[in-house]
């Protein structure tokens, strides 16, 4: 076992995190669904049936990639996917029973995933929620609440500023050709 004790902890939590996700998917395996799988299950239980696009929107991952987790999730017969009566060029995505019941058992593995339960301290969830915050929000100009996700959400004063571009003072050719004198 490695000196943890002299490690930063940007490599403590990246290296912590990678190990819950590769621990998690060797248990999930057994149910037929991966950790972006039990994600895009979580949403469609707590949101409903919705087009394949805005399911990755709402998870934040490209069409593509949800395209491939949905085709897993249906092949175990865990989602069903139908055409859209609205736009026939998309597909509605819905979880079935079996979906249902993969996602509970997945969230008792994740309960029980390290003995003691102290993934699901809240102290530690606490913690975990405060760094997504502050290091997601200037990557996520948006954020959609999604029960179930760690996603932060944005102030509207920062919404509004981001759409904003700065207004610049007007130039004229004297300033220019004043700035243009002194850097000479």
């Amino acid at each position: 076992m490695p000196d943890m004790e002299h490690w930063p902890t940007g490599r403590l939590l990246s290296t912590a995190a990678r190990l819950v996700e590769h621990a998690w998917n060797e248990r999930l395996v057994r149910i037929g669904v991966t950790h972006a799988g039990v994600i895009a299950l979580g949403v469609l239980d707590s949101q409903g049936p919705m087009t394949q696009a805005h399911l990755a929107q709402l998870v934040r991952v490209q069409a593509q990639t949800m395209g491939k987790t949905l085709s897993r999730l249906e092949a175990h017969g865990h989602v069903a996917r139908v055409r859209n009566d609205l736009d026939r060029r998309s597909h509605m995505v819905s979880i079935t029973p079996q979906g249902v019941e993969a996602l509970r058992e997945a969230q008792n593995i994740e309960r029980t995933l390290i003995e003691g339960g102290e993934l699901m301290s809240e102290a530690l969830r606490g913690q975990l929620r405060n760094v997504i915050r502050e290091l997601g929000n200037p990557r996520w100009q948006l954020a959609v609440d999604v029960p179930g996700l760690p996603i932060p959400v944005v102030p509207a004063e920062e919404i509004v500023a981001a759409e904003e571009p700065e207004k610049a003072p007007a130039k004229d050719a004297g300033d220019e050709a004043a700035k243009a004198a002194e850097s000479a």
